[in-house]
């Protein structure tokens, strides 16, 4: 029977890339001169962590952040934007989660979807995945375009496809 798994990943090393680029980016510009701004992702955790001194900066380096991650084919929906607060002195600081895999309540969205579509196909949520099994892979297909079509707020690929 044929499956495939939808997931939502950001590979790290890419990520990583991104990351360096826009560092070195922020080091070169004229409005960031003297600028005491640091740009750090822990690599455990998946979060970026921004620390630079007012709003027009920080905004700046998050734009900074986002374009890089659309050169190296990521998508900013992946970032889980969190709330700026003030570290020491007068310095800014803000972290940015990345999310990977899927949450019970966007899976649970998935699985609606495709069981509303009228598809003959069954989905199954598998810890941070949803699996699709069909007897036709036309049919894996299509649930593939019907996700592709919706917004579910974070970014999703479609692995394992087998016969």
């Amino acid at each position: 029977m044929p499956t495939f798994d939808i997931v939502s990943k950001v590979d790290g090393q890419t990520l990583d890339n991104a990351i360096n680029t826009a560092k070195k980016e922020i080091l070169n510009r004229y409005d960031f001169n003297d600028s005491k701004s640091s740009i750090e992702l822990d690599k455990k955790t998946n979060e970026i962590t921004i620390v630079t001194e007012n709003d027009m900066r920080l905004k700046a380096i998050q734009d900074c952040i986002i374009s890089r991650m659309v050169k190296q084919h990521l998508d900013p929906n992946s970032m889980d934007m969190g709330k700026e607060y003030y570290a020491s002195g007068n310095m800014l600081r803000k972290e940015i989660k990345i999310k990977e895999g899927l949450d019970k309540e966007t899976a649970k969205k998935i699985v609606k979807k495709i069981k509303d579509s009228g598809l003959k196909v069954q989905a199954s949520i598998m810890d941070e995945q949803v699996r699709v099994q069909a007897k036709k892979i036309d049919d894996l297909q299509a649930v593939i375009a019907l996700c592709r079509k919706e917004d579910f707020d974070q970014p999703l690929q479609y692995i394992n496809m087998r016969d």
